[in-house]
């Protein structure tokens, strides 16, 4: 499958003729021009209470992309690392209660495949090409704001095909996340924190989610000593207990909070903390988690701590800066979440993209 991507001052025809090669596989109904009102059915994502949740795959409609979704039991677990823990940093303290409702989970990073349909409008061009209507759900997801177009390969040459997406802002994820809730009718964000920590230790106390011994760390880790300077197609190494991969290393991830060094220290170590997050007030820095390609094996502990900086947009032509991309950051990325319980409209409101920050 042939993706573009925008070099330089390339245009949105450009982006429309290229999607003629893209056009490989239209779902047969798409191609009869049903349309749907609602989301495609999908009963394994159908769940009212915690143990009916199951593991699904959604399909992106109107394309052939899918991604599986891995459901993440309720709990209370100790966020952080204990003192004596090996390359533990301050900010990973005290350790702390906390408890988290049940959610889903995606299996891997969201890939070049799922989001460059957001980032170049591909399902937009592929239904002019074809001729096709757009379905309720597409015109709500065809409303959501893209982004610009980038001023480089966004790649680095590092591979697309399966590939992590990379180099985006928080805030181009979380509206991602904002035009994949309208586009499939279910909503989707970016994991909080704690979330974050609670699925990549699954259930586990020890340094990384397989254990203390970073001699394992290549069974599970693209990381320092062995990405050879690259990332790597999702899903290669061996999962967490949970069935989710690349939680150690591969690309860092996106969370929703405000990075802020003592915010452990903010929460009660008596009870648990109920689904806490960091809820933004300035642009930098935010969390990023799970530690990537170009880290060294103590920053892809489960524990491990890390915020965005300014400099990640050293190198980036444009004036003002873009809201969308981190150009000096090719080793952040994310993936998505989906709460059992949907969020009420001020959480969802909460958890969206925060646009003022960025002026």
């Amino acid at each position: 499958m042939i993706r573009p991507w925008l070099l330089g001052s390339a245009s949105v025809g450009m982006i429309v003729a290229s999607v003629a090669l893209y056009l490989t596989a239209v779902p047969p109904a798409a191609r009869s021009g049903q349309q749907q009102r609602r989301a495609i059915p999908v009963p394994e994502a159908e769940a009212k209470t915690e143990d009916e949740m199951k593991p699904y795959t959604e399909m992106i409609s109107g394309t052939d992309v899918k991604f599986d979704m891995v459901p993440i039991p309720g709990g209370t677990f100790l966020q952080g690392s204990p003192e004596d823990e090996p390359g533990r940093k301050e900010d990973e303290g005290p350790q702390h209660p906390v408890s988290v409702e049940p959610f889903w989970m995606g299996k891997y990073e969201v890939t070049w495949d799922e989001y460059e349909i957001y980032m170049y409008s591909l399902d937009i061009a592929r239904r002019k090409a074809l001729g096709l209507k757009a379905t309720p759900l597409d015109k709500l997801a065809d409303a959501i704001t893209r982004p610009s177009a980038p001023y480089t390969d966004m790649t680095f040459g590092m591979g697309k095909d399966r590939f992590p997406a990379i180099s985006m802002t928080q805030y181009a994820a979380k509206m991602y996340c904002k035009w994949l809730s309208a586009k499939t009718g279910r909503y989707y964000r970016l994991p909080t924190e704690a979330e974050w920590e609670y699925a990549c230790r699954a259930g586990t106390t020890t340094a990384y989610s397989f254990g203390d011994d970073p001699e394992q760390l290549d069974e599970y880790a693209w990381y320092f000593d062995s990405s050879d300077d690259k990332y790597h197609k999702v899903g290669q190494k061996k999962p967490n207990p949970w069935g989710l991969h690349d939680m150690h290393g591969n690309v860092a991830e996106w969370c929703l909070d405000q990075y802020i060094p003592d915010f452990y220290s903010r929460l009660s170590k008596a009870k648990p903390a109920k689904n806490p997050y960091a809820r933004p007030t300035k642009l930098y820095p935010r969390v990023v988690r799970g530690g990537s390609w170009d880290d060294d094996a103590e920053m892809v502990r489960s524990a491990a701590r890390r915020g965005s900086s300014e400099e990640w947009k050293a190198q980036d032509p444009q004036i003002p800066p873009s809201m969308w991309y981190h150009t000096d950051a090719p080793f952040v990325g994310f993936r998505v979440v989906r709460p059992l319980r949907e969020p009420t409209e001020e959480e969802k409101k909460m958890y969206g993209p925060d646009t003022a920050q960025y002026w």
